[in-house]
């Protein structure tokens, strides 16, 4: 995933809104979102060629969604998938600060990466260059290819976005954030940052919708958690062409009212 942003206890319906974007090669093989059968009670797309997820949720409320950090030289071809990291927190038992305290020894593991979490009260957030851990306060959070908040274009364009979006009505608030995670508008070149991938890459990564000849955003994803317990979580797919080609929805209710 290239692209979350996350309004966290501001919203008077929905105390966790998420609205990100999944960018891969379209090459690579993958799942829509759904409920795994492997008893462990994921909702989530799947990653074909490894196993794991970018992004999910499980009935129990926990949630958990991840970012590459993009540092082409540091990137160890032999280190285990990222993706294995939202999967084997949304199966743990473990709590959210357990978890956490175990990845922050393993986490060498792994190319580097951005993690946002959370089974109980609050979310966590966590960079494995850093190793660093932050409990996340009420506020709207923007996360792409660096650290929380980092403020790159899209980033700052995607959390003005939600922000505006929390006026909305809950009917309007889905189709609103879709509309936001479509942008396919470009950074200007001086507003680019260097991220060691060269100019070009740069202009075409740096919009919140990604279309390029063989990777691009490949779904947007929306979860909205209610302050009842109710969670939706929205899925729409897309194609080389960036056409639309499915759209999951699942709505679920937890047992415990006050889980995020």
């Amino acid at each position: 995933m290239c692209l979350l942003v996350a309004a966290y206890r501001l919203h008077p319906e929905f105390p966790l809104i998420v609205a990100a974007n999944r960018d891969e090669f379209f090459r690579r093989p993958t799942a829509p979102a759904h409920y795994w059968d492997d008893d462990s009670g994921i909702l989530a797309g799947r990653d074909l060629e490894h196993g794991g997820t970018w992004m999910g949720v499980t009935k129990t409320g926990r949630f958990a969604a991840l970012t590459n950090v993009r540092d082409p030289k540091a990137v160890r071809p032999g280190a285990k998938s990222r993706g294995l990291i939202v999967s084997n927190f949304l199966a743990s038992k473990k709590t959210s600060a357990e978890f956490l305290m175990q990845l922050a020894n393993e986490c060498g593991d792994y190319n580097g990466f951005n993690l946002i979490l959370g089974g109980e009260k609050p979310l966590f957030y966590f960079n494995s260059v850093t190793k660093k851990t932050i409990a996340l306060a009420p506020g709207i959070y923007g996360l792409s290819n660096d650290q929380l908040d980092t403020p790159w274009p899209k980033v700052i364009s995607a959390k003005m976005g939600l922000e505006q979006s929390l006026s909305k009505g809950s009917t309007a608030l889905e189709t609103t954030l879709f509309d936001l995670l479509r942008d396919n508008t470009k950074a200007a070149d001086s507003e680019l940052r260097d991220t060691g991938v060269g100019i070009e890459k740069e202009r075409w990564l740096s919009p919140i919708f990604i279309r390029a000849k063989e990777y691009g955003t490949r779904c947007s994803t929306l979860l909205l958690s209610r302050r009842d317990g109710e969670f939706q979580y929205i899925e729409r797919t897309f194609d080389t062409a960036s056409d639309a080609v499915s759209v999951s929805r699942h709505v679920f209710q937890t047992l415990d009212q006050a889980i995020i």
